[in-house]
């Protein structure tokens, strides 16, 4: 059986400021944008304090800055774009409910990741305990120009529509971790971090999931052993 490890088919510290600080802040002047400067520019730390002092266009950039990797980061883990918007847009209100706690403003984007993540686990759980108690749909089709590249052969798009057959019959949690790792291509810690679990914990859920999808995969076309390594480079597999 063919090995479809790690896919390349994807186009690939500072607290939170108390609120009588951002009233200081704002007070001199230090949160908004000057005269001849454009909040486009902010980083993304002094957006959330932006937002967090009660000014709109924070939280509104900081919306339009990450959106596309929030949406890109479900549609992945999901396979399909498929009610995937109502993930990241409850992802996106729990994170401005809660800008207060996040204790690395700089950090906001991976800190949305993981909040994007433990909303399509519970959507992928809630959608296999439907599945199984038969009163939800059969399984959800897979989109699979949402997950590889332009330029992945037909043979390589096949490839991926199997591997994401596979993933989903497996637990939420092996199946993102796979995910975060193989498709997004984040290294163990960044997918760690994501998923919410310790470095160990990432490490045995792909492990497992792999162990799975290498067990269960089946190559239709098997050329000889140098002209399936130059196949796998060429279809973006390694």
């Amino acid at each position: 059986m063919a090995r479809p490890v790690k896919l390349r088919l994807v186009g690939s510290t500072a607290a939170a400021r108390e609120p009588a600080q951002h009233a200081a802040l704002a007070h001199r002047g230090e949160l908004r944008p000057a005269q001849d400067e454009s909040i486009d520019t902010f980083s993304d730390e002094r957006l959330v304090a932006l937002a967090i002092d009660g000014d709109n266009r924070g939280a509104e950039h900081l919306y339009r800055r990450h959106a596309a990797f929030a949406f890109n980061l479900a549609a992945r883990i999901a396979g399909s774009t498929t009610d995937v918007e109502d993930v990241v847009h409850d992802a996106f209100l729990h994170a401005f409910d809660s800008l207060r706690s996040l204790r690395n403003a700089k950090a906001f984007k991976s800190w949305l990741g993981s909040i994007v993540v433990h909303g399509m686990r519970s959507r992928l759980r809630r959608t296999r305990l439907m599945r199984v108690l038969g009163l939800g749909r059969g399984t959800d089709p897979i989109d699979i120009d949402c997950i590889a590249s332009d330029v992945a052969s037909p043979q390589a798009r096949a490839q991926v529509a199997q591997v994401y057959a596979l993933l989903q019959t497996l637990a939420a949690n092996d199946r993102i971790a796979w995910t975060l790792r193989y498709v997004q291509g984040h290294d163990l810690r960044t997918a760690a971090e994501l998923a919410d679990c310790s470095l160990a914990t990432i490490k045995r859920r792909i492990r497992r999931a792999q162990r799975f999808i290498e067990q269960h995969f089946v190559n239709t076309d098997e050329p000889a052993p140098a002209s399936r390594r130059a196949s796998k480079k060429a279809s973006g597999v390694s």
